[in-house]
């Protein structure tokens, strides 16, 4: 088959490929990416060298791009991880977010009607539920729970949601979604809060927590997660959505604490900012139906995941150093400086 994967110099989108390339290797991996700021193509520097994989740069929001790949590589399978997705960008430019994740879109859901793939497959967010109180640690988000966004980010992935499952219903198109809880793993932009913590805490800089550090995340490792979109969108039933969560729950300070410990660094680097506005609470998912019909769980558990993401970024100075030299410096500076 040949599968077209949106987004895919980006860190969900990057993993992804290499799942594929490494379990599939009978299959066509087509990549396309706008190469923001978050798509890096030293990611794909080893699939760049795969005769079964090719790489074009361009945007889901292009029709124009968009129809003509589909032309060329008439491809079977869509996964769609192109997306704006960091809260805090989108608080200071909502408008790209839609441009991006809502129009993005409808735009492959047309290019999949059109030439008749066999799959079109969207990547989601627990974040389109809203979130859980901290005092309730007995409820979790199902696929029945109502949409309750709190960012103009989680309304333009609710939004996107909410279109291809209209085109389910309305064309027929053969689609499924997954809705995973919070990635870390290889390839993670510094500026989400694993990575970040372990870019500044090899450098001795100061890890920003925001408020008391008591919201709750359901964490996952990136190829536990790449292995359940494997699984839907090749046996997952059509028209379907799927809860991915890593049932490893913890605090955003617990997580900082944990990289300090690992690190061997001091709590004393640890410092509390003023809070992102709406910040949710807590997100927690209950995987039970991708559990029960397609036999998917997490492999991998925070303690030992956690310990070979810090080893990635050990191993890999490299590739993080270059995105830190960049712009992501005025951007962090902007964002935490002042707090």
């Amino acid at each position: 088959m040949t599968i077209l994967v949106t987004g895919g110099a980006g860190f969900i989108g990057g993993n992804f490929i290499y799942y594929q390339l490494k379990n599939h290797p009978e299959d066509r991996i087509v990549c396309l990416d706008k190469l923001t700021y978050a798509g890096n193509l030293e990611t794909l520097e080893e699939a760049l060298k795969q005769d079964n994989f090719r790489f074009v740069k361009g945007d889901i929001a292009d029709m124009d791009c968009v129809e003509q790949l589909f032309s060329e590589e008439k491809p079977d399978i869509v996964v769609n991880f192109a997306a704006e997705s960091h809260v805090d960008r989108c608080v200071e430019d909502p408008g790209i977010f839609v441009r991006t994740n809502v129009l993005g879109t409808q735009i492959l859901l047309d290019a999949s009607r059109r030439h008749n793939v066999k799959r079109y497959h969207q990547v989601s967010t627990d974040e389109v539920y809203g979130d859980l109180p901290l005092d309730r640690p007995d409820l979790f988000f199902t696929e029945e729970t109502p949409l309750h966004t709190s960012s103009p980010y989680s309304a333009s992935k609710a939004g996107a949601d909410l279109l291809v499952l209209s085109y389910a219903r309305t064309f027929k198109l053969p689609v499924s979604i997954t809705r995973c809880s919070n990635n870390y793993g290889p390839y993670h932009y510094p500026e989400k809060l694993i990575p970040l913590m372990i870019a500044n805490a090899l450098g001795d800089k100061p890890l920003p927590v925001y408020g008391t550090g008591e919201n709750v995340r359901d964490w996952l490792y990136v190829e536990d997660h790449c292995a359940a979109i494997d699984l839907v969108m090749r046996k997952g039933r059509e028209g379907q959505i799927y809860n991915v969560g890593g049932h490893n729950e913890r605090t955003n300070l617990e997580v900082v604490k944990t990289i300090v410990r690992e690190l061997g660094k001091s709590e004393d680097l640890i410092t509390y900012v003023t809070d992102r506005p709406g910040h949710d609470r807590r997100y927690a998912i209950d995987p039970t139906k991708i559990s029960t019909e397609l036999g998917w769980l997490p492999k991998t558990t925070f303690d030992e995941g956690i310990r070979r993401t810090i080893q990635w970024y050990l191993d890999n100075r490299e590739w993080w150093e270059h995105i830190l030299a960049g712009e992501y410096q005025t951007y962090y500076e902007r964002m935490y400086g002042k707090r």
